[in-house]
């Protein structure tokens, strides 16, 4: 059953700086279906129009072609909205509340009941590990508490669909292990993860899924048994899909003394 569904959608950006206007594209004609339960990656290169997808799936932003539907609904919708979770990159939280206050705000926020809120912010806060820090304001938070308050407040209202943007960007190891642990855990709670990345080895060691984004186009989908069993495939498969479409040429690194070898 197809949970996340993208048809043939565009999205540009129209500019105006001093009388001209100037048009780029986000995304091109990007087709995409995401399963329920199931863990999809998408990977490119900065720029190839992962956070425009991202934004369009939930609704930030509009197509400018196409149609994108969550659970069968047009986006944006509230009521879907509200069995999404969303782990944006940065953290955008407010510094003076304190972690408990935070996800209070956003369990109002996503439609929790009052008389269900309490126990589901401290259920939520045990299971990152913050209960002992819930009353410290945001601006007293490590990065790395930061980025479980973060994790918090996208789970906080048991939500049907995870949204991660580049989830594991500048983590150190332990981090990104827990970061792993969590969505193998939504895995098996039968939630559907979709997320983007630069880390292609993570993205292979949880995902049942790839797509490879170069330019805003979807230049490739691979499926687990392509590189099950096959260390190193996905790199591979991407360095050569991003190097054909974008034209890119090889590094090339020269010994000293054999400059003129190669100009001449």
């Amino acid at each position: 059953m197809s949970i996340i569904s993208i048809k043939n959608a565009t999205k540009k950006y129209r500019r105006q700086h001093l009388g001209r206007v100037t048009e780029t594209t986000g995304v091109s004609g990007l087709n995409l279906e995401i399963n329920k339960g199931e863990t999809f990656g998408l990977i490119g290169l900065n720029g190839s129009g992962k956070t425009t997808t991202i934004k369009l799936i939930l609704g930030l932003l509009y197509p400018t072609e196409g149609e994108i539907e969550v659970l069968g609904k047009p986006m944006p919708d509230t009521e879907v909205l509200g069995k999404v979770g969303y782990l944006p990159e940065a953290a955008y939280l407010n510094k003076y509340l304190s972690g408990k206050e935070t996800l209070e705000l956003f369990s109002t926020i996503s439609g929790i009941p009052r008389n269900m809120r309490n126990e589901m912010v401290n259920n939520i806060l045990e299971k990152v590990g913050m209960a002992q820090v819930m009353h410290k304001r945001v601006s007293d938070y490590s990065k790395g508490m930061l980025q479980r308050i973060s994790i918090a407040q996208a789970l906080v209202h048991n939500p049907e669909i995870l949204i991660f943007d580049e989830p594991i960007t500048g983590l150190d190891p332990l981090a990104l292990k827990e970061i792993r642990q969590l969505i193998n855990w939504l895995k098996t709670r039968g939630r559907t993860v979709f997320f983007s990345s630069h880390n292609i080895s993570e993205v292979e060691r949880v995902c049942d899924r790839i797509g490879i984004l170069v330019n805003g186009r979807l230049e490739r989908l691979i499926d687990k048994s392509e590189w099950q069993n096959h260390e190193g495939k996905i790199e591979e498969i991407f360095v050569s899909t991003v190097k054909r479409s974008e034209k890119i040429g090889p590094i090339r690194f020269v010994p000293e003394g054999h400059e003129e070898a190669v100009n001449g």
